[in-house]
């Protein structure tokens, strides 16, 4: 069985509230994903994982149980980027032995979520 290598980055964004996204982020799991908002207020994810969010249990793992929260992270977090910022975050992974199995891209511009795979953005549904 051939194991999924996978990256994932994003673009800088800058928030509102670097604070609120700051209780946002923490109330999630990212996996071994890195994420940062820094002291100007930009939001950047980054690692070797796929981009999959779960919420996170009192006990600090993820909620697995819960399902994938991705969608309704990205949506929460429309709600905090500065007027005129796009927030792109890609994903892409492979075997080891083969051709790319993995890619995928939301990217969040003025309240609106889009997903792409290998086709056209569209946008996520509610």
């Amino acid at each position: 069985m051939a194991t999924l290598q996978a990256a994932t980055t994003s673009t800088g964004a800058v928030v509102t509230d670097a604070q609120s996204v700051r209780h946002l982020c923490e109330a999630h799991c990212f996996g071994t994903l890195n994420w940062e908002v820094d002291e100007e207020g930009e939001l950047v994810i980054w690692g070797y994982d796929t981009f999959e969010i779960y919420e996170t249990r009192e006990d600090g793992l993820p909620d697995y149980e819960g399902g994938l929260a991705t969608h309704e992270f990205l949506r929460k977090l429309t709600n905090y980027l500065e007027p005129g910022e796009e927030f792109d975050i890609q994903t892409a992974g492979y075997t080891k032995c083969r051709f790319p199995v993995l890619a995928k891209r939301y990217v969040i511009r003025e309240g609106d979520v889009l997903y792409a795979d290998l086709s056209e953005p569209s946008p996520v549904e509610q």
